[in-house]
């Protein structure tokens, strides 16, 4: 579990209630519901507005990661791709056709099928490059709907301020009601730029993140087939693949 995602949203929304405390003020001004449907439903109207339902759904499916990374360790990766050269070495790659029903990742699984069939080197690292970039471009748009979120909820809350000084202005004849207006305008501000910047955006790099550790591997694991794919040598394709691991 990432520890540091989960500290970062209590340490950063407590900061912003903690200041506020300690100038004065009381949890009761910063709620104001008003202004957090402008600005949440705004931003969530304009997201789907952005991105297709497939997008959307996959984007609340991988929320998980921010607290619960994919445990990708490169190194057992590094020696399951060494011992397949080994065996490929020593029974030739249809002696590899036995690990293909046997592997549960689809990448490495679909490198194996194209090894076992024969195929030049130039046409394995073609099919996974293909597969790959497929991967990253389908992962990352999950990380641009938080990033288009983080864009937006700005904007809309400068909208909910207007909207908050425009119910002022057409109540300037009555003093008691002015105060909910003024509210709404300075509290639609902070929700939008605190949302962005304390939620959205993080959340968008964080996913950025665990795309580029989950492509990474995948690269590696491209380079080891196509090494295979070549008649490397065993100990050459570990240490050729050791460079992957900081």
């Amino acid at each position: 579990m990432d520890i540091l995602s989960i500290l970062g949203v209590l340490l950063g929304f407590s900061a912003i209630l903690g200041g506020n405390f300690l100038e004065g003020g009381h949890l009761a001004s910063l709620l104001n519901i008003p202004a957090l449907v402008i600005v949440l439903g705004g931003t969530l109207g304009a997201t789907f507005l952005h991105f297709p339902p497939k997008i959307i759904f996959h984007s609340i499916k991988v929320l998980w990661l921010i607290v619960s990374p994919r445990k990708i360790i490169l190194q057992i990766q590094i020696d399951k791709l060494v011992s397949w050269s080994a065996l490929a070495r020593k029974e030739g790659l249809l002696g590899l056709e036995a690990i293909v029903d046997k592997e549960n990742d689809s990448f490495a699984k679909k490198g194996l099928q194209l090894l076992v069939d024969g195929n030049e080197p130039d046409v394995i690292r073609e099919c996974l490059d293909v597969e790959l970039n497929t991967l990253e471009h389908a992962e990352m748009q999950a990380a641009k709907v938080y990033e288009a979120m983080g864009g937006y909820s700005p904007t809309i809350g400068i909208i909910g301020a207007v909207v908050g000084l425009i119910h002022v202005m057409q109540n300037l004849a009555n003093p008691e009601l002015l105060g909910a207006g003024i509210a709404t305008a300075f509290v639609a501000t902070i929700y939008g730029v605190g949302l962005a910047n304390l939620l959205f955006l993080p959340i968008a790099n964080k996913l950025k993140f665990q795309v580029h550790v989950l492509v990474q591997a995948k690269e590696m694991m491209l380079e080891g087939i196509t090494a295979i794919a070549e008649g490397e040598n065993p100990r050459n394709i570990e240490l050729k693949l050791s460079g992957y691991i900081r």
